[in-house]
């Protein structure tokens, strides 16, 4: 066997063991979604919360030991982190209700964004090739973020839950990609 067909079987080999361990975890993380949505949704405010932790103590750690920050860029991390901190503390006593704020906000933030987007999308409607679909595409679009802004919390379960079903289909055509990537077809 030569050294190029080795090293392209590597790679082969390297690209399918990617595409399976994500298709894997795709997998996993879906169907924990699916089966357990609020107890998945308050490990991810949970991660969220460590972030905001391990941030808060690097914005402080920056003010108080950085030699070439200036006396107030010192002060502003510094009290950057304590909020940080004292965020990812809170979140972490009241893990239910900062899982619940956090699903109503990014709730209110995509119908504000899908709001938005309906309306650029009118805005270039002069350049659009098919203006009955851009125009169909803005109406679709405000519609659905002005349902999301009256029920951001219901929006949000719908999202999460598409999200779950989205992953475990993602997961199985990436674990069957995995097995079918670099062969060859008949």
């Amino acid at each position: 066997m030569s050294t190029e067909s080795s090293v392209a079987k590597e790679a082969v080999n390297g690209v399918r063991t990617a595409l399976g361990i994500a298709g894997v975890l795709s997998l996993i993380v879906g169907i924990l979604i699916l089966v357990w949505p609020g107890r998945t949704a308050m490990v991810v405010t949970a991660i969220i919360a460590i972030y905001a932790i391990v941030a808060g103590l690097v914005y402080g750690g920056l003010g108080i030991f950085s030699k070439s920050m200036g006396g107030w860029s010192r002060v502003g991390h510094i009290i950057l982190g304590v909020v940080f901190i004292a965020a990812g503390i809170f979140a972490f006593f009241n893990l239910a209700a900062t899982t619940g704020w956090f699903a109503v906000f990014l709730g209110i933030l995509v119908g504000i964004m899908w709001i938005v987007e309906g309306v650029v999308s009118l805005t270039t409607l002069s350049d659009a090739a098919s203006k009955g679909w851009t125009i169909f595409f803005a109406i679709i679009s405000i519609v659905a973020g002005i349902v999301l802004l009256f029920s951001p919390l219901w929006g949000a379960v719908v999202l999460w839950w598409l999200l779950g079903i989205s992953l475990v289909v993602l997961g199985i055509i990436q674990i069957v990609r995995a097995f079918t990537f670099g062969k060859k077809s008949a």
